[in-house]
């Protein structure tokens, strides 16, 4: 990824991320917040991961279903914001990193208590 395009994704980033916690008012959205978003060389699409907090999978759907929803608005708030000749086409996916590392760190735990219960 070229330098402009690192910068024009962390200030997309940033900008998504207070448009959604401030000006959306969809409640599906509350817990959402943006953990990464990655720029085109060309600027012309961005994919931007969302991840939500809480356990339910069909909140976390329901959460990409509405930012989904709301792209047509959140493009236009980020035009308002952000001096780009064009801003960006929106595509949101749910980001499982979390999930990922506390189901490491469940496993981890397991085999800590066992080797401690085998000593």
């Amino acid at each position: 990824m070229s330098q402009r395009s690192e910068r024009v994704g962390d200030l997309l980033r940033r900008e998504l991320n207070d448009i959604i916690q401030r000006e959306v008012r969809d409640p599906r959205v509350h817990l959402a917040s943006v953990s990464a978003l990655e720029v085109t060389p060309d600027l012309s699409h961005a994919r931007v991961r969302i991840s939500v907090l809480g356990d339910d999978e069909d909140g976390r759907a329901g959460c990409i279903e509405a930012l989904q929803h709301a792209r047509g608005f959140l493009r236009s708030q980020l035009a308002r914001r952000v001096r780009l000749r064009t801003v960006p086409e929106l595509t949101f996916s749910l980001d499982r990193g979390y999930e990922h590392s506390q189901r490491i760190h469940a496993i981890l735990e397991t085999l800590h208590d066992d080797a401690d219960h085998d000593s």
